[in-house]
């Protein structure tokens, strides 16, 4: 995106509208366009001068935050960043928004709000410079939401690179596929697994997410699908039929015990920036699983994943990519395919297609 991101603030909060204004008044390359106390003064100022990102509250008057995202969504999709007290990690608030598309949370406490945000303003400058990278043609769907970046170490703090135990046992016919996933992802994996057949390969999945938002991610899934879906327990097999999502705050990978696969779900430093950690899995996966899996890398910010799918495929695993046509954020496939790690780019709507048919 070329020049300024304009900004509109929709809050029914004085204090936060000021205080969210000169946060981002104060950054380079950000220009505040409108404040609005509800989203029908919001419209009104919009149609003069549209926003490049919205910052939104969700408990408003005349209107509430929800219902205006979704009407966004539905008529002219823009990133939106919500920063609400409803919008807590886990809640149903909080999966809502992210349902409906946005493209970061940030929860205010319900006291000291004032100062809360002065605090954090660093926070609301970082979503909403993430979110106008965001493909907006795409964000009609949801999106995950975005952390700060920590400091950066790669998978080596968690798992040691080279052979496993596990490796070299390619005569099984068991296969299992491993997905990693970040900004947009929430949408792709709805889009995935939900055309996938209930007998289908054993599946692996790191979404970056905040801890207590994964477990209600796999439930609203597994009602959707016909294979069941679930966040991980630490010594779950990886078995046809299943999806096993990767605990917020926590690491996952994959083992081996006999002929059978089970995951590892273990406490670590950040890598890339993230726990879980894409590359943390792929790893895994290429050390004991080898050429018995599928890789595969979707929609997402950074660089998580490209170096382990590019293990995976050494390792023998074939090893797919989401097209940039139909990525939220062209990032993470956009590194994996320039590394080497990428046997074939695919759109969306037939990533299916190969987890389905790599178990034949």
């Amino acid at each position: 995106m070329g020049g300024q991101i304009k900004v509109m603030i929709v809050d029914d909060s004085a204090v936060v509208r000021q205080v969210v204004r000169q946060a981002l008044e104060h950054e380079p390359g950000i220009r505040v366009v409108g404040a609005a106390s509800d989203p029908l003064f919001a419209m009104m100022h919009m149609q003069r001068e549209w926003p490049d990102v919205i910052v939104l509250d969700i408990e408003m008057p005349r209107m509430d935050g929800l219902t205006f995202l979704k009407k966004l969504m539905s008529e002219r999709p823009t990133p939106v960043v919500i920063c609400s007290s409803l919008a807590e990690a886990g809640t149903t608030a909080a999966m809502n928004a992210l349902a409906a598309g946005a493209a970061s949370i940030i929860t205010k406490p319900k006291m000291g709000v004032k100062q809360f945000l002065e605090d954090s303003a660093n926070d609301v400058v970082h979503a909403v410079r993430a979110a106008a990278r965001a493909n907006a043609s795409r964000l009609a769907s949801p999106v995950a939401p975005v952390l700060v970046p920590p400091p950066k170490l790669s998978a080596d703090a968690v798992i040691g690179s080279g052979l496993g135990r596990g490796a070299g046992m390619v005569s099984t016919t068991e296969r299992i596929v491993a997905i990693g996933t970040s900004t947009g992802g929430t949408q792709a994996l709805e889009a995935v697994l939900t055309r996938l057949p209930a007998v289908c390969p054993g599946m692996v999945i790191v979404q970056h997410m905040p801890e207590r938002f994964t477990a209600m991610f796999a439930e609203r899934l597994n009602g959707l699908c016909q294979v069941e879906v679930r966040e991980a327990r630490h010594g779950d097999r990886v078995i046809p039929g299943r999806a096993l999502i990767a605990p917020g705050g926590k690491h996952m990978l994959l083992t081996r015990n006999g002929a059978q696969y089970t995951v590892e779900v273990i406490d670590g430093p950040l890598v890339n920036r993230h726990r879980p950690s894409v590359d943390v899995l792929f790893r895994s996966c290429a050390k004991f699983a080898g050429r018995n899996a599928l890789g595969v890398i979707m929609t997402g910010m950074g660089d998580d994943g490209a170096r382990g799918l590019k293990e995976m495929k050494e390792a023998g695993a074939r090893t797919i990519a989401e097209d940039e046509s139909t990525c939220v954020v062209f990032g993470m496939p956009k590194e994996a395919i320039a590394l080497g790690g990428v046997g074939e780019v695919v759109p969306l709507d037939r990533i299916a297609g190969f987890i389905a048919h790599h178990g034949h």
